[in-house]
């Protein structure tokens, strides 16, 4: 049956991603997002594109009204770098999820979806790079981290207590590191796979073979590709399960180790320099798949060498139009 959804943050990545599959689907497809249609990473013509402040209660009681589903990845985020320097900026997405779900309460949205993070996990559970992956029940004692991972844990929370003193059917995801084609790779924002990927294609184009990492390459984590995201949604939306779970590959990885398939996809090797005072996070991060496959029968199955080969033909061709003068949005 065709429904009347709305995807909040739909002119970042995977909200971009996910209005493209819903619009396939044949459903009708309200588009917002904080930033001009133009620095938008996907604008699709069949969807109802607008941009809006989802932070105001206004504007999301204004755009969810008549919509049978609205999924919230609205927030301020980015890779380490930004999320170490704006805490406060995270920290404020708070409003986005308590506005929508008072809208989508007050306008009877029949589900209620919500992008988590890993970051919600506690530091404490990820001091070693031979980490142990986590359950979702490892949340608690909680501990995220500060400001971005506080933000997503609280609004969980509000999910949780929305279903239970309001009948809401919500959804929620921690997602573990998603990356992919049209999405951010340049200007401080871009999250590890494509800031290495434009970092070796730099090297290649301009013949000065060395790259700098941030800290000292050893941090273990697990990315996942976008198709995977899109795939897990569709399946937690169908099924009966509303409880924060785990939405990453478990296939854990290196930074030096990421690096090095790039450098194969790419044929080439640099030369690593090491920035030991630069944001890395946590020492160690995966994902525990466990329950997932409990639930939905089904995991992330896109490896990463196949996915970072898709990645980094994009980010190369994104690359190559802009050295062209071409307007992209990096």
């Amino acid at each position: 049956m065709s429904k009347k959804i709305l995807v909040g943050g739909g002119g970042g990545f995977i909200g971009g991603h996910l209005a493209r599959v819903l619009l396939e689907r044949g459903h009708e497809v309200v588009v917002a997002d904080i930033k001009p249609l133009e620095q938008w990473y996907q604008v699709h013509d069949g969807a109802e594109n607008v941009s809006a402040n989802l932070e105001e209660k206004a504007a999301c009681m204004e755009h969810s009204r008549g919509c049978d589903e609205i999924y919230n990845l609205a927030c301020n985020m980015g890779g380490m770098g930004f999320i170490e320097n704006n805490r406060a900026l995270c920290m404020l997405s708070v409003l986005i999820n308590t506005h929508m779900l008072m809208a989508a309460r007050e306008n009877g949205a029949s589900r209620y979806f919500y992008a988590s993070s890993a970051c919600v996990y506690p530091d404490y559970r990820q001091q070693e790079t031979d980490v142990v992956a986590l359950r979702e029940s490892d949340a608690y004692p909680a501990m995220p981290e500060d400001g971005y991972g506080w933000e997503k844990l609280f609004s969980e929370r509000m999910c949780k207590h929305f279903e239970e003193d309001f009948g809401m059917n919500v959804r929620v995801y921690r997602f573990h590191n998603v990356y992919g084609p049209e999405g951010t790779w340049d200007g401080g924002r871009e999250k590890a796979p494509a800031a290495l990927c434009r970092k070796v294609i730099e090297a290649k184009d301009t013949g000065h073979l060395d790259i700098e990492i941030w800290g000292d390459g050893e941090q273990t984590r697990s990315f996942m590709y976008i198709d995977d995201c899109l795939t897990g949604i569709e399946k937690l939306m169908a099924s009966d399960f509303s409880d924060p779970l785990n939405l990453g590959r478990s296939e854990l990885v290196t930074i030096n180790g990421l690096l090095d398939i790039i450098e194969e996809i790419a044929g080439i090797k640099l030369q690593r320099h090491y920035k030991l005072d630069a944001p890395q996070g946590v020492r160690g991060r995966n994902s525990d798949n466990e329950l997932i496959k409990e639930v939905l029968g089904w995991e992330p199955e896109v490896d990463l060498k196949t996915g970072l080969a898709k990645t980094y033909g994009w980010i190369e061709e994104q690359y190559e139009r802009r050295k062209r003068g071409d307007a992209v949005v990096s």
